[in-house]
């Protein structure tokens, strides 16, 4: 219990400011989570869960004795959600994953080392729903939000956790424009959480908007080269 209170309490002082370790720690593993879903690897979301447990414990800081910032209810409800919606990621990249290391009958070229998922752009009407659910989920958490004390602005907090709801279940989904939804996420979210004193989730953001810019190119190219690895032309060229 000693090593437990002490992970708790531990802070990392920064000049003037102070930072939870389990903050720094539970960012870690998000981030840990982010590179190996840019590398569609099933890793990723146990990973990630263990980070979401971490910063629930720090976005719900009163519930753990921690009085010194404001309760964030959205990226606390958002680590909930993130629990959930990884449970199923975690199942359909498995099922990727084994239907990928058999020998398959379709002509498809499987992903390099049985990777777990298969890029791909969204439909239309998918990009369409995105859109809806993010902007029709904000206004409708908005007023949630605030009536249980959430902290100004409170629409950006439903941003952020609509836009995680969304991305996730992209990831998920294996569809390209998830990251597209993260960089909205992230817009939004460093203002936010540097006003509200996070500063170590606040600059992980940054580094999170170049990040998933950077995923977002890669499962293109990816999505492009498992395209040309299924086209007539190059299949006649590889016996």
């Amino acid at each position: 219990m000693d090593a437990i209170d002490a992970f708790f309490n531990a802070t990392l002082t920064i000049g003037d400011q102070q930072m939870s370790w389990r903050e720094i720690v539970g960012n870690g593993f998000g981030l840990a989570s982010a590179l190996g879903g840019m590398r569609r690897k099933v890793w990723a979301w146990p990973v990630g869960i263990v980070g979401n447990l971490v910063l629930f414990t720090v976005f719900m800081g009163s519930w753990f004795g921690d009085t010194s910032r404001a309760d964030m209810l959205g990226q606390a409800g958002r680590q909930v959600m993130f629990l959930i919606v990884s449970i199923y990621g975690w199942v359909q990249w498995r099922r990727t994953q084994r239907a990928d290391l058999e020998l398959r009958a379709d002509g498809k070229i499987p992903a390099e080392g049985g990777s777990a998922v298969h890029p791909h752009w969204a439909s239309w009407p998918q990009r369409i729903g995105i859109v809806v659910v993010m902007v029709g989920g904000t206004l409708l958490l908005t007023p949630l939000f605030r009536s249980l004390g959430s902290y100004e602005p409170v629409w950006s907090d439903a941003w952020i956790f609509m836009g995680s709801l969304v991305a996730t279940y992209g990831m998920a989904k294996g569809w390209v424009e998830f990251w597209l939804v993260w960089v909205a996420v992230d817009i939004v979210g460093v203002p936010l959480l540097w006003s509200a004193e996070y500063y170590a989730t606040a600059l992980m953001y940054v580094f999170y908007g170049v990040f998933t810019l950077t995923g977002f190119f890669v499962w293109w190219r990816v999505h492009r080269r498992e395209q040309a690895g299924t086209s007539p032309t190059s299949a006649a060229s590889h016996p």
